[in-house]
């Protein structure tokens, strides 16, 4: 769910670029840095993910994965997604380094409602784990598409039958990114309840 060169005004990518500021700078302050492994092996984990893309029309897909990194890094998700696709934009050109703030933004800010939103719901042995990752790797995925149409749209109106068609294209990844964020965190409950970044101590009590 990358950007390209050339699309976006300079409004839009001036917008990208003062929020992803603000947000790595937000997430930077908010890091645990005793957890600083954590998050560099998910933004790797991240960076691999997206980096698989499927062709379907005018666009394309791959795993997202923000959903997770949301739940796993909290505010780190910012700084975690823009190393990623700044590595993305230099060796391999994908979304390159003007849209590289817009492309953090569609990316980052669902992680990180994903993060405010569902995390809660994640606790050891609790039934409500998987469906609450379940519906935070979904929702996460949309509202990444929502993101990534409204910035081709509030780029140039023409382009809205193409946003349209994006949202739609992302309806399976959506599903998908469901169940791999479900039974993700069930799995890292299992064996290394450590790695979520806790607002507080609900998970290690449970």
């Amino acid at each position: 769910m990358h950007i390209s060169e050339g699309i976006l005004s300079g409004e839009v990518m001036a917008a990208g670029a003062v929020f992803t500021i603000i947000g790595v700078t937000l997430g930077l302050r908010k890091i645990d840095y005793n957890r600083i492994v954590h998050v560099a092996i998910i933004a790797s984990a991240f960076f691999v993910a997206s980096l698989i893309h499927v062709n379907i029309g005018p666009s394309s897909v791959h795993l997202i994965c923000n959903g997770i990194i949301g739940l796993l890094l909290g505010w780190a998700a910012f700084p975690a997604i823009f190393a990623a696709l700044l590595l993305q934009a230099f060796f391999f050109q994908y979304g390159g380094i003007t849209g590289l703030g817009v492309n953090t933004v569609i990316m980052a800010v669902p992680a990180l409602l994903c993060y405010y939103i569902f995390s809660p719901f994640i606790k050891k042995d609790s039934k409500l784990s998987f469906f609450a990752s379940f519906i935070g790797g979904a929702f996460a995925t949309f509202c990444s598409a929502v993101l990534f149409a409204s910035s081709l749209w509030f780029t140039e109106k023409k382009f809205f039958g193409i946003a349209i068609t994006i949202i739609a294209a992302h309806i399976p990844v959506m599903i998908i990114e469901g169940f791999v964020t479900g039974f993700c965190i069930l799995f890292l409950l299992k064996v290394y309840p450590e790695i979520f970044y806790q607002k507080n101590d609900s998970l290690q009590k449970n």
